[in-house]
């Protein structure tokens, strides 16, 4: 590994230190950040979601705001707004930044809040700006957003929006830990109250100009034709399933993923394969993002729901019969 793949490498160790047992959430919150993308955390309450975001931006050493997604949150409360005030003897409208103004945001419990606070944030993430009035302003040049959502089936809950959905890079399920990891859990939170934090799970911040220095390497990794004809060769099955007559995927989807998916899934390849110390991408690289960049974009039909089919499944079928090359 070159000396920017290590401090990748130390960035994804030390938030694992403050993380236990979830660090294929880790990894994706940085594959996040390496593609300039968003990533949405879904899971229930108390599996650490909040904690990884904070440590994330904690251990970045980057500006960080959190927004409690709630029933009655405005569109203002996360956006900002313009302001009635006087200013060197005048008065004028003057905006005021909303917590969206920072390099990582929370959107926590993001679908407990209506569509029209969710849709505050899509311009944001698409455009990295905020229209107030007749004014758009700049977001940092380092700006993602990671969002947690509770389960849909769970009380106070809104779906987000396909449109919403299709902006997030990157969904990943949040599960409870395992028998071990559950117990380092309460081993380090019982240090965190004794202020008796190991010298190894020290955090060392690191400058968020790391970020930007690797996004630049990734534009240098080879993508053979093999790899990119079995990105588009997934993506256009999530479109035209009727191509494999012979397996469940005509049943099961409604609608395929968005040209988004084909930019996401080559980007998170790259990224996955150059945090391996590679500077090449494999098919592998690709099946192995292929599960969180395509499950959240393809929308199942009534027969896949009625037969308790979800997004997942869906997504194993496309890696089992969409051919390599």
């Amino acid at each position: 590994m070159n000396p920017l793949q290590q401090q990748l490498s130390q960035l994804i160790e030390q938030v694992g230190q403050q993380v236990i047992g979830q660090s294929h959430v880790i990894r994706a919150l940085v594959i996040g950040l390496l593609t300039n993308g968003h990533v949405l955390l879904e899971g229930v309450p108390g599996t650490a979601k909040t904690r990884s975001v904070k440590a994330l931006a904690e251990t970045l050493n980057a500006s960080f705001g959190r927004i409690q997604f709630t029933p009655d949150l405005l569109p203002s409360d996360v956006t900002g707004t313009e302001l009635y005030q006087e200013h060197e003897g005048s008065h004028q409208l003057r905006f005021q930044p909303g917590p969206i103004f920072n390099s990582i945001v929370l959107a926590d419990e993001v679908n407990r809040a209506p569509a029209k606070v969710q849709a505050a944030l899509l311009e944001a993430m698409a455009e990295g700006t905020v229209t107030v009035g007749d004014t758009s302003h700049r977001l940092p040049e380092l700006f993602m957003v990671l969002a947690t959502q509770n389960p849909i089936e769970q009380e106070g809950t809104y779906p987000l929006p396909e449109a919403q959905m299709d902006r997030f890079t990157l969904k990943v399920t949040v599960c409870y830990p395992d028998d071990e990891a559950e117990l380092a859990i309460i081993r380090l939170v019982r240090g965190e109250e004794c202020c008796q934090r190991q010298q190894d799970q020290r955090v060392i911040p690191l400058s968020p100009d790391v970020i930007l220095q690797a996004r630049a390497a990734l534009s240098t990794m080879t993508v053979s034709p093999l790899v990119e004809h079995y990105i588009v060769a997934l993506v256009m099955a999530t479109r035209h399933p009727e191509r494999y007559a012979t397996t469940q995927l005509p049943r099961w989807i409604a609608l395929g993923a968005s040209p988004r998916a084909s930019i996401a899934l080559d980007k998170c390849a790259r990224a996955y394969a150059w945090l391996q110390g590679r500077n090449h991408v494999r098919p592998d690289d690709v099946r192995a993002m292929v599960p969180s960049v395509l499950g959240h974009r393809v929308t199942l039909s009534y027969d896949a729901l009625a037969d308790g089919v979800d997004h997942q499944q869906v997504v194993m079928a496309l890696l089992d019969h969409v051919a390599i090359g």
